[in-house]
C-alpha cells in the first residue's frame, strides 16, 4: 500500500483538535452500545479500515456480540437490534451519506420520537466526529496497526 502523509504527525494541533469533541461525546448520555454501533457503521460506509478494525475490537471488549458487529451492515433485514438502536443506523446512514438525500423528515421526525431531540443531537455529533476521523484516515492512508 501507498505510503501518505500522516496528519497526527505533520499537523499534530490540527489532529488533537478533534479530540476536543471526542471529550464532548465521552460525558454525553450516548450509550457506549450506541457510540460504537455509530462508529463502526459509518466506517462501513466511508470504507475506513482504520476506523472499522478500531471500533469493532473497542465494541468487542465492550460486550458487544460478534454476530450484530456481522450483520451491522444489514441491520435493517434482522430483529437483533432494538427499534433505537435502528433508527440511530438509519440516522447514522443519512448522515454519512448527507449528499444524496440529507437527513430524511420522515428518519427525522421517528429519531425525535424514539430518541428526543437531546439524544438526537448528540448521536448527530458522534456522526459528525466518526465521519471526520474517517475522512483523515481514508484519504492518508493510515495503516492498520498489526
Amino acid at each position: 500500500m501507498e505510503t501518505r502523509l500522516q496528519i497526527d504527525q505533520v499537523e499534530p494541533k490540527g489532529y488533537q483538535s478533534l479530540f476536543g469533541i471526542e471529550k464532548y461525546l465521552q460525558q454525553s448520555t450516548l450509550s457506549h452500545t450506541h457510540k460504537e454501533l455509530i462508529k463502526i457503521r459509518a466506517s462501513q460506509i466511508n470504507k475506513c479500515a482504520f476506523c472499522i478494525d478500531m471500533h469493532t475490537k473497542d465494541a468487542l471488549a465492550q460486550g458487544e456480540s460478534l454476530q450484530r458487529i456481522l450483520l451491522l451492515n444489514a441491520w435493517n433485514e434482522t430483529e437483533l437490534f432494538s427499534p433505537e438502536e435502528k433508527i440511530l443506523l438509519k440516522v447514522t446512514e443519512e448522515v454519512t451519506l448527507i449528499s444524496e438525500n440529507g437527513l430524511s423528515t420522515g428518519t427525522y421526525e421517528k429519531a425525535v420520537q424514539l430518541l428526543g431531540e437531546n439524544y438526537l443531537a448528540q448521536a448527530i455529533m458522534a456522526i459528525i466526529a466518526i465521519n471526520a476521523w474517517n475522512r483523515l484516515s481514508v484519504s492518508t492512508l493510515k495503516p492498520i496497526p498489526a
